[in-house]
């Protein structure tokens, strides 16, 4: 996901992505425990992606958007 469509959201979008990709990354973690997981670098990029939108987030409560 591309950091400016993060940007475009509300603020209750973002917290819906948020809670579906912890989703998702509960799901990849437990596929991977279970040796089921094809793309282990799928792990990578959901958490990294969390971490995109939270920082966002954070962005709009101290007032800083670009």
């Amino acid at each position: 996901m591309k950091v400016n469509e993060i940007r475009e959201m509300s603020a209750d979008e973002q917290a819906a992505k948020i809670k579906s990709l912890k989703e998702e990354l509960f799901n990849l973690r437990f596929q991977h425990a279970t040796g089921q997981l094809e793309n282990p670098m799928r792990i990578r990029e959901v958490k990294r992606s969390i971490a995109q939108v939270k920082t966002i987030q954070r962005e709009g409560e101290l007032g800083i958007r670009q």
